[in-house]
C-alpha cells in the first residue's frame, strides 16, 4: 500500500470516528445554537419598528424615512389617546410637538431634528461597532478552532499510545501516513465546521433582514481568511500531533502540550490587545503564528496593500512546510515509545522502535 493510499484510509477512519463522537457533535450543535440565538434574540426583542402616531403628514414622512411605523391620526386628542393606551410609543402633533407617556422619546426627537451637514475626512466604510466585532470574531475563530481541534488531535494520539493500538496501526501503515491521515481529517472537519457556521450566519442575517450590507463589507477579509486558516491550521495540527506523541498517558498531555498551547495563546492575545496599533498589527500580520488572524483584520480595516496578503501567505506556507517536517520527525521518533514520556530531544534523535 502506498503512503498516499494509507493516509487516505486513515483519514476516512478518523472522520467516521469523529462524526460518531458525541463530544464533537455536541460542540458543533452548541456553536450553531449560539450563532442562531445571537441573531434571533435581538430581532425578537426589537419586535419590529417602533409605532409613532402623527397628525402632521410632513412629520410622518420624516419619521417613516427614519424607520418608524407611522399611525396617522386626525387630531391631537386621538394621538394622546393612543399614547395613553400604549398603542404607540409617542405621537407628533401640530407645532411640531412630541407627546410621550413618561419618558422622553429621544429617537423620535432626533428624527425630527434638523442637524447640520457633517463632513468626515476619514470616514469608515462600515459601522464603528464592526471595527470591534469583526477583529474579535476572526481572532476568536482562529484561536478556538486551533485549540479545540488541536487538543483533540493530541488526545487521539495519546489514546492510541495508551491502549497500544498504535502498534497495530504502525504494523499496517507508516507513521507518516498515520500522521497525514489524522491531520488531514481534522483539517477537513475544522473547515467543514467553520463553513457550516458561516452558512448559518449568512442565512440568519438574510432571513432577519439585518445584514444591511455587512456581507459586502467583510467579504474581502473572509476571502483571505480561508487560505490563511487552512495553512495555519495544518501547521499547528502537526505540532499538536507531535506533542501528543510525546506523552505516554493522558496525564502526561498537560505537560507535553504546554508549548503548543502557548504557540496558540500568545499570538491570539497579541492580536487582540494590539489590533488598534497599526505598526504592531502590521508586524503581527507577517509573523507566521499570528498572520492568519492579523492579516485578515488588516484587510478588513483596509490597511493592507494589495501585495501584502500574498507575501504574508507565502511566509505562512514556508513556515508550515518547515513545521510539518519538524512535527513529523518528533511524531515518528516518539510514537512507539509507549512506556514513558519522551523528551523532544530524544524524539528528534531516534526513529520509532517498539517500546
Amino acid at each position: 500500500m502506498t503512503t498516499f493510499a494509507a493516509a487516505r484510509l486513515v483519514l476516512g477512519r478518523e472522520i467516521r470516528a469523529k462524526l460518531r463522537d458525541k463530544a464533537f457533535l455536541f460542540s458543533t450543535v452548541s456553536f450553531l445554537f449560539i450563532i442562531i440565538a445571537s441573531i434571533a434574540i435581538p430581532t425578537l426583542i426589537g419586535g419590529g419598528a417602533t409605532k409613532v402616531a402623527a397628525v402632521d403628514s410632513a412629520a410622518g414622512a420624516a419619521l417613516r424615512q427614519a424607520g418608524f411605523e407611522i399611525v396617522e391620526v386626525p387630531d391631537a386628542a386621538a394621538a394622546e389617546r393612543l399614547v395613553r393606551d400604549g398603542d404607540v410609543e409617542a405621537a407628533v402633533v401640530a407645532g411640531p410637538r412630541v407627546i410621550a407617556l413618561d419618558e422622553q422619546p429621544d429617537e423620535v426627537v432626533k428624527a425630527l431634528s434638523t442637524a447640520p451637514e457633517v463632513q468626515l475626512l476619514d470616514e469608515l466604510p462600515y459601522n464603528r461597532a464592526l471595527a470591534i466585532i469583526v477583529p474579535l470574531a476572526i481572532a476568536m475563530l482562529c484561536y478556538l478552532t486551533s485549540l479545540l481541534f488541536g487538543l483533540q488531535i493530541a488526545q487521539s494520539v495519546v489514546e492510541e499510545k495508551a491502549t497500544r493500538i498504535v502498534e497495530i496501526l504502525v504494523s499496517s501503515v507508516s507513521p507518516r501516513a498515520l500522521l497525514a491521515g489524522k491531520v488531514g481529517a481534522m483539517s477537513i472537519l475544522a473547515f467543514a465546521q467553520i463553513a457550516l457556521l458561516a452558512v448559518v450566519t449568512v442565512v440568519g442575517l438574510k432571513v432577519t433582514g439585518t445584514d444591511a450590507g455587512l456581507l459586502d463589507v467583510i467579504a474581502p477579509a473572509l476571502g483571505w481568511f480561508l487560505p490563511f486558516f487552512v495553512l495555519g491550521f495544518v501547521m499547528l495540527a502537526t505540532i499538536w500531533a507531535a506533542v501528543g506523541a510525546l506523552a505516554a498517558r493522558m496525564e502526561d498531555l498537560g505537560s507535553t502540550s504546554g508549548t503548543a498551547q502557548m504557540i496558540v495563546l500568545i499570538p491570539f492575545f497579541a492580536v487582540i490587545f494590539l489590533r488598534d496599533n497599526p505598526a504592531a498589527l502590521t508586524a503581527l500580520s507577517y509573523f507566521p503564528l499570528s498572520s492568519p488572524m492579523a492579516m485578515p483584520i488588516r484587510i478588513f480595516q483596509q490597511d493592507a496593500a494589495g501585495w501584502e496578503p500574498f507575501l504574508a501567505l507565502a511566509i505562512v506556507a514556508v513556515t508550515a512546510a518547515l513545521l510539518l517536517g519538524v512535527g513529523a520527525r518528533i511524531y515518528e521518533g516518539s510514537l512507539l515509545r509507549t512506556n514513558t514520556r519522551t523528551s523532544i530531544l530524544a524524539a528528534w534523535k531516534t526513529r520509532p522502535t517498539a517500546g
